[in-house]
């Protein structure tokens, strides 16, 4: 025997409606409706998201891995952990550069070459990019 329908219902479905422009699918949970009508009235009020990070969940709705879609998107603050030859190496994204052991360096590339003596791909190296092995 189904339940009784949620008294809210028809409420959340209206806002809906006045939201969105149109009927929310039948199986969507009053809960659900309240919170994506919030959302999108903090959207509307805000601004929403910025365009490169809706870019980015695009790729990645689309199929996209994660690490290729947001690939060059290192910001200053982000820290890199490579295990390489039994030594783990850490590297810090700061605004001039790249940052490991003391040291501040132009490019990924650059640290992953000198971490193995031959050249990579940096960002390949430090896992931000498909594949494995040896890059240019």
């Amino acid at each position: 025997m189904p339940g009784k329908p949620h008294p809210n219902r028809d409420q959340a479905r209206a806002r809906w409606e006045e939201i969105f422009g149109s009927s929310p699918p039948a199986y969507l949970s009053v809960s659900f409706m309240e919170a994506a009508v919030s959302y999108e009235a903090q959207c509307r009020q805000n601004g929403g998201l910025p365009a490169k990070t809706r870019r980015v969940l695009t790729r990645i709705a689309e199929g996209q891995p994660v690490a290729s879609a947001t690939q060059g998107r290192l910001r200053p603050g982000a820290h890199l952990v490579r295990d390489w030859n039994g030594r783990t190496y850490q590297v810090d994204v700061v605004a001039d550069g790249y940052r490991m052991d003391g040291r501040t360096w132009t490019s990924l590339s650059a640290i992953a070459k000198h971490i193995t003596g031959t050249t990579w791909s940096g960002p390949r190296f430090f896992g931000l990019s498909n594949g494995a092995g040896k890059g240019g």
